[in-house]
Formats: structure tokens, C-alpha cells, sequence
């Protein structure tokens, strides 16, 4: 290759580079008509500047699966209404057990309202210190965006912390009223709790109890978000009656009994009664039938 060749080869790499930039740079901030396109996005700050992505099949859930918590999804679902239509709406934390149905929950709401302007954006824990570029990239956009942050907790003076309570309340710029934020944890406060920081608590002359200092730092997080719902565990009645709408709608056909005998066993294998293994208990089972079929059986001795 000779040096003229190189040299245009030279430029062209340039030009591929600078290109990448630019599309970078621009994809922080989505336009509107990619935003009437796309339902969900996530912020990615792995390559320098963060960007909304768009995601282009998001999970979505039936908010009609969730059982066993349909009080707190209703509360979420009514908060959401609320949101949606522009009216006032509180930033929302759902805590509780694992697999219970908070991330759930929330990916279910695009379902429902997606049609009515509802957008989610999911910002991992790790891209909480960017928190405010996202509701700037997020900020004039003709939508309402639902900040989802999955699976929250923090130790002691984590970075993102400080970010997350200035966007909730605290910051001198308000958050914009078409931006609200999501929060699942399995944390009520999202902060490990000792034993220590109640020590500090005391009765005054009163009889008024006054929190440490400590106490009350840790508290001042999850007390930002004004709607605070708790997924619960579930009861056996509650994890068979999942079992069998699951079950429904993979279109399994096992007798009853034999059915909620080995979701049982299932669940006793996993040490966990809740939505998700029910979810997975019927998946599971569903494709041994099938498999079972495809083999020659009559796709009803799973065991």
C-alpha cells in the first residue's frame, strides 16, 4: 500500500472514530420521535458519556399475575394513573421478600400504560452517581418516564446515595414533574440496620423518643419516597393459586393433585414460596411435558 493510500485509510479510520463519538454524544438525549417508538431505554455510561439505549423488546409482565399482593399493585397502579394523566404522583420504593412480584410489578406497568405516554428507564445502581444527567437527557421530552431502579441497596456512604436523595428531595433543582423514580429493594430503609444504632435512641424528660443520629441518617432515604409499598410472603394457598393460573395459561394438563403435590416439592427443594418459583416450577414442568410428547409419551407422567 502506498502513502497515499495509507494516508486516506488513516483518514477514514478517523472519520469511523469521530462518527462513533457523535453518535454517542447524541444518543444521551433520544428524540421525540425515537421516544414514540421506543417504550423502554437504559442508561449506559460504559463508554464514556452516558446514552439512553433503547431497549427494543422489553420484559413485560401481566399486572393480573401478580397474586397475593394485589393491594400494594393497586396502590402502584393508582399512583401510576395519577402520573400518567399529569396529575401530582409520588416517587415510588416497593420492598420486601425476593420474588414476590416487585420488579415485576413495575416492568408491568409499561404494559398498561404505555399507550397513555408511560416510558421506563432503567438505571442500574452503578449509574446512580450519573442520576442527574439522566433527567436532563430525560428533560422537555413530550413523555412521562418512569425511572426504574431494580434491586436497590446500599452500604454505609456508597457512592449514588447522595444523588438518589437530591433527585427524591433535597436538591435545589426540582425534579421535573414528568420524571418519577422506582425503587424495588429487599431492604425497607435500602440501608443495612444494626443493632448500635438504636443504642443511641433515648426518651427525653417528655417522654419524646429522639433517634440517633446514625438511625436517622439511614432512615432519611426511604423516607424520600412518598408512596412506600411492602411485598409480603405468601402463604401455601397463595403460592398453589399462582401455581395453577401459571399453569393455565402454559396450558399444562396434570390432574390438580399431582400438580400442586410436585410444585410443593419444588418449592421445598428451593427453600422459597413465592411468585417467581411458582413461575419457574411451571416452566420447568411445562417443558418436561413437552418433552415427554415429543418423545412418544402422552405428556401427562412428569413427575
Amino acid at each position: 500500500m502506498g502513502r497515499p493510500a495509507r494516508f486516506i485509510a488513516r483518514i477514514e479510520r478517523v472519520l469511523e472514530l469521530a462518527e462513533r463519538w457523535l453518535e454517542r454524544g447524541a444518543g444521551a438525549r433520544p428524540s421525540a420521535e425515537q421516544v414514540a417508538r421506543t417504550t423502554a431505554f437504559r442508561w449506559d455510561a460504559r463508554d464514556g458519556a452516558g446514552r439512553l439505549v433503547p431497549i427494543e423488546a422489553p420484559q413485560l409482565f401481566d399486572l393480573d399475575d401478580l397474586l397475593g399482593v394485589e393491594r400494594s399493585v393497586s396502590e402502584l397502579v393508582r399512583n401510576t394513573e395519577q402520573f400518567v394523566r399529569g396529575l401530582p404522583a409520588n416517587h415510588v420504593l416497593l420492598y420486601g421478600e425476593r420474588g414476590t412480584g416487585k420488579s415485576s410489578a413495575v416492568k408491568g406497568l409499561l404494559g398498561r400504560f404505555a399507550g397513555q405516554g408511560l416510558r421506563l428507564v432503567e438505571v442500574r445502581k452503578s449509574d446512580l452517581l450519573e442520576l442527574p444527567d439522566v433527567i436532563a437527557a430525560l428533560r422537555g421530552l413530550p413523555y412521562r418516564f418512569l425511572i426504574f431502579c431494580d434491586d436497590l441497596a446500599f452500604d454505609e456512604g456508597e457512592a449514588g446515595m447522595r444523588e438518589l436523595k437530591a433527585v427524591l428531595e433535597g436538591s435545589l433543582e426540582a425534579t421535573p414533574s414528568h420524571v418519577r423514580i422506582a425503587a424495588t429493594s429487599n431492604r425497607r430503609h435500602l440501608v443495612p440496620e444494626r443493632v448500635a444504632d438504636n443504642r443511641a435512641a433515648h426518651l427525653d424528660d417528655a417522654g419524646e423518643l429522639h433517634l440517633g443520629e446514625a438511625l436517622e441518617e439511614k432512615l432519611a432515604l426511604a423516607d424520600r419516597f412518598g408512596l412506600v409499598l411492602g411485598f409480603y410472603g405468601f402463604d401455601q394457598a397463595t403460592y398453589l393459586r399462582i401455581v395453577d393460573r401459571y399453569a393455565r395459561k402454559a396450558g399444562v394438563d396434570l390432574p390438580r393433585e399431582r400438580l400442586h403435590a410436585q410444585a410443593l416439592r419444588f418449592a421445598l427443594d428451593r427453600s422459597s414460596r413465592s411468585g417467581r418459583t411458582a413461575h419457574h416450577f411451571v416452566d420447568d414442568l411445562a417443558g418436561r411435558l413437552a418433552l415427554q410428547t415429543s418423545e412418544g409419551g402422552d405428556g401427562r407422567s412428569a413427575r
